[in-house]
């Protein structure tokens, strides 16, 4: 039985021998000991699920920022709630008392820890994207069956029951066949500024274990937490950081294909500000599945003149979320637990809403021995990589006119969304004819690498820099 075999049928239903006697004895009495990795932001909505989730015993806070990890002790406490604290992810996962981790770190030590954490026995949560390049994401995905663990990724959209009965309603061909898939992600993202050389890095920061596998070189930007988000050795850009959940319920439509497109092409840039970010804040990408693609959109800029009080712009009452587009109509819903189907002249015909706990449906899973395939890492992997590969063609790109961007982009609904960046980015004063549009290398793929034209330089970009100390278990 291969890996993917056995990943995508028998969905860890064969594991129950290699999973820990808690993850074996359903309805067992015994507490999940829970330890929370990062939580200066998302992690600390990771906590009060902890809290607030019958069968789980938070035992365990983890951070490399003294002050963040000193604060969430001292909150813990004043709610009667006792916790170890660690600095160091290794020591954590390393500890006999914890049997479950969830990760709320910066992109570049997602899949780290959770591999980390899967080796020494420990059962994972891991926020989006699961990776911060191709290769590890498949490390981590390889990493469920050979430890034996659960590993839920953190797209949320995958425990909500209103889009399962929506998709489950088009399946029966109500309204003919999908057509195509769109994902948006219109957030707004000011400039995060710039700075006049090399920065120190807070003092109550272990600058070395938050660089984990990146070098060590002194951090260039303002706001030293967050806008990592924004600098491509630690971040994705919103490509990479919103961007997956949507790209996650765009593979949903499609039906979870199991392998990467056979073509991405992607185009845009970082406009209007002169920053410290290297990622683009303006992107559309294509992902040629066949025969139903996938078109991407990313802006970061507002209405018009650069000026935020405008709002951001939308397409079809979407700014993030998505549009699922079929021959009699499409299914339109946004990041939280609400969509709805709509006609092709735009007449709403169904609601659907309704969902439960994703932190929850993880838990099930470990008390159960066994794990829905749509939330295992295999599926979390395939969905961040499909931002991954978005982003290595931007980065392989080269400046071009609107009129060669849109002559590059064959399939029609990329095009026209080619035309409408270049109309929102002409809304905020910027002039295409000096800083042009990046237009990305047009890359083809078998399997997980590339293939033909630009293979060696896309091949070069899938995986990153790990330093001694710091490399993933494989």
């Amino acid at each position: 039985m291969n890996r993917r075999f056995f990943l995508h049928t028998s969905a860890f239903a064969g594991t129950w021998s290699m999973l820990s006697p808690l993850a074996r004895a359903q309805g067992a009495n015994e507490d999940l000991r829970l330890a929370v990795i990062g939580f200066k932001g998302r992690g600390m909505n990771h906590i009060d699920n902890a809290l607030k989730t019958k069968g789980v015993r938070l035992v365990a806070l983890c951070d490399c920022d003294a002050k963040v990890l000193a604060a969430g002790k001292d909150k813990l406490e004043k709610q009667n709630v006792k916790v170890a604290t660690y600095e160091d992810y290794r020591k954590l996962c390393e500890a006999k008392d914890i049997d479950a981790v969830v990760i709320a770190t910066p992109n570049h030590t997602h899949a780290l820890i959770a591999v980390t954490a899967a080796a020494n026995g420990k059962h994972v949560y891991v926020e989006k994207p699961v990776s911060h390049n191709v290769w590890e994401g498949r490390v981590l995905a390889d990493a469920q069956a050979k430890y034996g663990k659960i590993i839920h990724h953190g797209f949320q959209r995958r425990s909500e029951t209103s889009w399962a009965e929506a998709f489950a309603w088009l399946k029966e061909g109500n309204l003919g066949k999908l057509k195509l898939a769109r994902g948006f992600c219109y957030k707004p993202r000011p400039s995060i500024g710039k700075v006049n050389g090399p920065q120190k890095p807070p003092a109550e920061v272990n600058y070395d274990l938050w660089c984990g596998p990146r070098p060590t070189d002194p951090p260039r930007r303002k706001q030293f937490h967050y806008d990592w988000h924004w600098q491509s050795p630690y971040g994705n850009g919103d490509l990479g950081n919103q961007g997956p959940h949507q790209l996650d319920v765009c593979r949903w439509a499609l039906g979870d294909p199991k392998e990467l497109p056979p073509t991405v092409l992607s185009c845009g840039g970082r406009f209007a500000h002169d920053d410290d970010g290297d990622v683009a804040n303006t992107q559309v990408v294509f992902l040629g599945y066949h025969p139903v693609p996938i078109v991407f959109e990313v802006r970061g800029l507002p209405k018009k003149g650069v000026d935020f009080k405008s709002g951001m712009d939308s397409y079809k009452g979407q700014q993030v979320g998505n549009l699922i587009e079929y021959e009699g109509g499409w299914l339109s819903g946004g990041h939280d637990g609400k969509c709805q189907m709509f006609d092709t002249e735009g007449k709403q015909l169904r609601s659907f809403q309704g969902g439960r706990s994703h932190f929850g449906t993880w838990v099930d899973a470990i008390r159960a021995g066994k794990q829905d395939a749509r939330h295992s890492a295999e599926n979390g992997h395939l969905s961040s990589a499909l931002a991954h590969i978005g982003n290595i063609s931007w980065d392989l790109g080269t400046p071009a006119s609107p009129g060669e961007v849109k002559e590059a982009f064959s399939n029609a609904a990329a095009a026209e969304a080619v035309e409408r960046m270049a109309a929102h980015l002409a809304a905020n004063n910027v002039d295409l004819a000096k800083q042009k549009i990046r237009l990305g290398a047009s890359l083809a793929m078998s399997g997980e690498k590339f293939t033909g034209t630009h293979a060696d330089k896309a091949n070069a970009l899938l995986k990153g820099s790990y330093r001694t100390g710091f490399e993933l278990p494989v």
